[in-house]
């Protein structure tokens, strides 16, 4: 199978040319540039990270183009790698089927007593509140760097996801509060 022929959906591959796109990176780099900038969109750990490399350097859509310290690769996209980024996000549909275990809990929450509902909800809204800080610091690391970031819209994203679920949850509590 070549591949053009190779269908993915949104995946681990797919975020990993993307960041290599921006710019050549080891494993370590790309887990890190992960949590900055696709927090809110996509998580992978290092035991994903590394063998999906292995994996795009088989299909010929990655490289290594360098070697560190302690058996370090410097990862960067192919051409090939480039035409399949370009590929999937032109040709290919997004698959907009998504789990999302906060917005089951928010769905179903409403079965609890008011005491457990408040619980939850309260809790729920310290994780959004969290999350949010930890998006302002990234933004404004983001706003000292020496080039522009290209992920910073992704960062922006988050918070303005976060600031609307934060607000929903202060009206449920509220509510909760009042009835």
């Amino acid at each position: 199978m070549s591949n053009s022929d190779y269908t993915w959906a949104m995946s681990l591959a797919h975020a990993l040319l993307g960041l290599l796109a921006d710019h050549p990176g080891t494993g370590y780099e790309l887990r890190q540039r992960f949590e900055v900038s696709l927090r809110s969109a996509w998580y992978a750990s290092h035991s994903q990270i590394y063998p999906e490399l292995a994996r795009l350097e088989a299909r010929g859509l990655v490289e290594v183009v360098a070697r560190g310290a302690r058996g370090s690769k410097t990862w960067a996209v192919t051409d090939a790698g480039r035409d399949e980024l370009r590929r999937w996000l032109v040709e290919t549909e997004p698959n907009r089927d998504v789990r999302n275990e906060p917005g089951l809990r928010a769905f179903l929450v409403f079965l609890l007593d008011a005491a457990d509902r408040r619980r939850v909800l309260q809790a729920e809204l310290e994780e959004v509140r969290g999350r949010l800080a930890s998006l302002d610091e990234i933004a404004a690391r983001l706003d000292g760097l020496d080039r522009p970031a290209t992920f910073a819209p992704v960062v922006d994203l988050g918070q303005r996801v976060d600031a609307v679920v934060e607000a929903w949850l202060r009206e449920q509590l509220a509510a909760a509060d009042e009835g």
